[in-house]
């Protein structure tokens, strides 16, 4: 199959995956942001950053590795998964006892059982790397979507049924232990793998060099995304937490259900580029320029609408969640081109250059933390610095990849936000006045807004020939019936 047909399908069935998601996501959340207080997601937050942490150690950079060699046996695979078993068991049994100094943290004993159930999605973490580098690798986008979307409903469904009979933030906790498991389960029985006590070290060492410096970019893309949380939650009031964390959550969701369509795709495609450097960027410049043309305009629908989609999703009692919103929504088309970048290091084989990136955008982003938290102490001042640091960071690390790693033009890349910055001002000013008229539903409201803002898009998209709808569905299809989609 070519590239193109390849990357349509992929991305087909990672649409499908996202999109439906997100359908069940924006249900869930809105129940339970109705059935829990505010302070509850506040205090789960918490745990699930922590969580992210030791999930990272599980990691590794071994499922990005797995994918990039070409030359490892079912022996090998075997042997890297025992590896996993054993270090997620320890990770595991050390979440769960960090549980009591966790709590004395940020004094708050809820967050001792509430720990130490998720220590077994920190087990189940580990467990899934190799099966799921493995489907990955095998491009099976379909089970992928179809996998995921299916635990996605059971597990919102028993997580609400669970926050009706007064589970409180233990509901929250429902979804991720319920897909951890399940996923492990059905991942397995995919791809069969064999523990053994003793364990081949040759495979876990050959990948070494490779996952040991995504290890070390993970480390520190952890702080620079989690910072934030962890200061709050500490510093501030759970219910502040409550209110950022909700607000990021729903800023998140283009990113997660547009970039996140196209990004699981890339690294196994564009893995055989990796010896063809420039041909590698002028592709990833075609998918930059399709993430501009969708989030720029994006941004401008959601800034305007802030104050609607909060109160719709969350209720009335999540009115401080806004300004928050606001703030973090001017981010968002930074953050959905950024999100494609690791790929591209990824498949480039240089995750040495894409660690080095790392470390220096995250040293910047603490920083603008640090300042917020102990000179404003404000949650607004949080998002305002992260949106500071964030464009600070998207010029030094397309700098350092086109001009290190790729070899080239950094200009052409910058080019390619131009089209999409003019429509994303002409949004703006056609919501700042639209904002300006009475409408009693705030449905309505929401509606004529993203009609307006997909209206202005879609004509100056096609106006400028920067995309083609009809040919983009002709082209999809096609991939869709070529072999090799499943």
């Amino acid at each position: 199959m070519s590239f193109r047909r390849e990357m349509i399908t992929g991305v087909f069935w990672s649409t499908v995956q996202k999109y439906s998601g997100l359908i069940v996501q924006l249900v869930v959340s809105a129940v339970l942001a109705r059935l829990i207080a505010p302070e509850d997601f506040g205090v789960v937050a918490v745990a699930t950053v922590l969580i992210i942490f030791f999930g990272m150690f599980a990691d590794m950079g071994v499922g990005a590795a797995i994918i990039q060699r070409q030359d490892f046996t079912q022996k090998d695979w075997n042997a890297i998964y025992s590896f996993t078993v054993y270090v997620g068991t320890v990770l595991a049994v050390l979440f769960f006892f960090a549980s009591y100094p966790i709590a004395d943290f940020y004094d708050n004993r809820t967050l001792i059982p509430i720990c130490q159930l998720l220590s077994v999605n920190v087990l189940c973490s580990s467990l899934n790397i190799v099966p799921n580098a493995l489907i990955n690798k095998n491009k099976r986008f379909k089970f992928i979507a179809l996998r995921t979307l299916t635990f996605q409903v059971v597990s919102g469904v028993a997580a609400v049924m669970a926050a009706l009979s007064g589970a409180g933030p233990y509901a929250l906790l429902v979804a991720p232990i319920f897909t951890s498991v399940g996923v492990l389960v059905v991942n397995l029985r995919q791809y069969p793998l064999r523990f053994t006590l003793r364990m081949e070290t040759a495979p876990v060492k050959s990948i070494f060099s490779y996952s040991g410096f995504l290890l070390l970019f993970n480390v520190f893309n952890y702080f620079s995304r989690n910072l934030d949380k962890l200061i709050i939650g500490r510093y501030f009031s759970t219910k502040e937490l409550g209110y950022y964390d909700m607000s990021y959550r729903l800023m998140m969701l283009p990113l997660q259900n547009v970039t996140h369509v196209i990004t699981p795709v890339m690294h196994p495609i564009l893995t055989s580029l990796q010896m063809n450097l420039g041909e590698l960027a002028r592709k990833y410049n075609r998918i930059v320029g399709l993430i501009a043309n969708l989030s720029f305009p994006l941004t401008a629908f959601l800034y305007f609408s802030a104050d609607n989609l909060i109160h719709i999703v969350y209720g009335d009692r999540w009115n401080d969640a806004v300004p928050v919103f606001e703030i973090l929504s001017l981010s968002l088309p930074l953050q959905m081109i950024l999100a494609s970048i690791g790929a591209i290091y990824l498949a480039a084989g240089r995750t040495d250059w894409m660690f080095y990136s790392g470390m220096c955008n995250t040293i910047l982003t603490v920083s603008g933390f640090v300042v917020a938290a102990v000179g404003f102490h404000t949650i607004d001042a949080m998002a305002w610095a992260w949106n500071i640091t964030l464009t600070i960071n998207f010029f030094t690390s397309y700098w350092i990849l086109y001009k290190i790693v790729l070899k080239s033009s950094f200009r052409r890349m910058l080019a390619l936000n131009l089209n999409p910055l003019i429509v994303t001002g002409m949004i703006a000013v056609a919501l700042f006045f639209v904002g300006k008229l009475s409408v009693d539903s705030r449905v309505l409201s929401l509606c004529v807004q993203f009609v307006i803002s997909a209206i202005i898009a879609l004509v100056w998209g096609k106006a400028t020939g920067q995309y083609d709808l009809i040919r983009l569905l002709k082209q999809m299809k096609a991939g869709l019936g070529a072999k090799g989609g499943y």
